[in-house]
């Protein structure tokens, strides 16, 4: 008898379901979605940048809105946060090793983007034209 390899796959119970409202990862799926932790998290995937070069990276970034995004993504074990002491003290950011786990899949989102960005710019204007 042949079976499939999820057949035969022991049971393990999903503990976390985003569908369900009120599943936590709902809110982590929501905040990975937002653009801002798209981008510095990308960023961060050349290696460690101070705060300034961060910004420099994501352009269009607010200090508030980087700073915002930079804590976040420390609390949820995403990025490190490194202080130097020194005269002005130098902060580097980079990501953890779980954030290492994201970068395959928001650089596969990042480029999917840009490869296709003149598909859906022509779907918007074929949508656009016919109301």
């Amino acid at each position: 008898m042949v079976t499939s390899s999820a057949a035969r796959r022991p049971e393990t119970p999903r503990q976390y379901d985003a569908y369900d409202p009120s599943c936590p990862s709902r809110g982590l799926f929501d905040r990975l979605s937002d653009k801002w932790v798209g981008l510095v998290v990308s960023a961060l995937g050349d290696g460690p940048l101070r705060y300034t070069d961060l910004a420099r990276a994501v352009a269009g970034v607010s200090q508030k809105m980087l700073t915002q995004t930079l804590r976040t993504l420390e609390r949820d074990g995403l990025v490190s946060r490194r202080v130097t002491p020194s005269v002005p003290v130098r902060v580097d950011y980079e990501l953890t090793p779980l954030g290492w786990t994201l970068m395959p899949l928001l650089y596969a989102v990042k480029e999917w983007a840009e490869v296709h960005m003149a598909e859906v710019e022509s779907a918007r204007a074929a949508y656009d034209a016919d109301r």
